[in-house]
C-alpha cells in the first residue's frame, strides 16, 4: 500500500519539479545592450591645469538604463527590448572623461576620488537625451555645462550644448547609433569650448 501510493506521489512531484524548470528556462529574452562612444578631439590649446568630470545629474527618468523615447512633449516610453550598459550618467561621464583625456588640452583629467589636484571642476546636467518621434524621428541630446573653479567655488563659464541627429533605418541598434551621434557632436563641443574657457 505504502509502495503503491508514493508512486503517485512521486510522479506529481517530479512534475511540478520539471514545471519549475520550465519555467525559470522559459524567461523574457535577454535585453539588447549599448554602450556610447568617445569622439576623437584635437587639442587647441595645452595647459597645466587639472579637471575633473563630475557625475552629471539627471532626472530619474535619465538616471538608469532604460532608453529614453519621446512620442511627444509631454509623455515618455522606454525603447523595448534594449538598454544602456550601466546608468546614462556614469555612461556620459566615462564617455566625456575620455573624451577630454584623448583631446590631451590639459594637464590631468579625472573622476572623483581619482586623487587628482583639481583646478576646475566640469559639472554636467542631463536635459535631454532621448529620441523624438514628432517631426521624424531624430536623436535629441542637450547638457548644461558649468566650469567650476576648484580652489574658490566660482563659476567661471556656463553654456548649453544640444545637438540632434536623424534615425537612419530601423530597430534599436539605429535609434542608439542616432543618440551616438549626437552626443559625439555634443561632447565634442563642450571640450573645444572649456579649452578655450580656461
Amino acid at each position: 500500500m505504502l509502495r503503491r501510493a508514493s508512486a503517485p506521489l512521486a510522479l506529481t512531484l517530479a512534475g511540478f519539479v520539471m514545471a519549475g524548470c520550465a519555467a525559470l528556462g522559459a524567461g523574457p529574452p535577454p535585453l539588447d545592450t549599448f554602450e556610447l562612444s568617445a569622439p576623437s578631439v584635437t587639442a587647441q590649446h595645452h595647459s597645466r591645469r587639472q579637471i575633473l568630470i563630475a557625475e552629471p545629474a539627471a532626472l530619474k527618468a535619465l538616471d538608469g538604463q532604460n532608453i529614453v523615447i519621446k512620442p511627444s512633449p509631454a509623455s515618455i516610453q522606454y525603447l523595448k527590448g534594449a538598454q544602456w550598459a550601466d546608468r546614462l550618467p556614469l555612461i556620459v561621464q566615462a564617455r566625456l572623461a575620455e573624451t577630454f583625456q584623448g583631446a590631451g588640452s590639459f594637464a590631468g583629467v579625472g573622476k572623483p576620488g581619482e586623487g587628482l589636484a583639481i583646478d576646475y571642476q566640469v559639472i554636467t546636467e542631463i536635459r535631454a537625451f532621448d529620441i523624438r518621434v514628432d517631426g521624424g524621428e531624430h536623436a535629441q541630446v542637450e547638457l548644461f555645462v558649468r566650469l567650476l573653479n576648484d580652489r574658490n567655488g566660482e563659476v567661471r563659464a556656463a553654456r548649453t550644448f544640444s545637438a540632434r541627429a536623424p534615425v537612419r533605418g530601423g530597430g534599436n541598434q539605429a535609434y542608439v547609433a542616432a543618440l551616438d551621434q549626437a552626443f559625439g557632436t555634443v561632447s565634442t563641443e563642450i571640450v573645444r569650448w572649456t579649452d578655450s574657457q580656461i
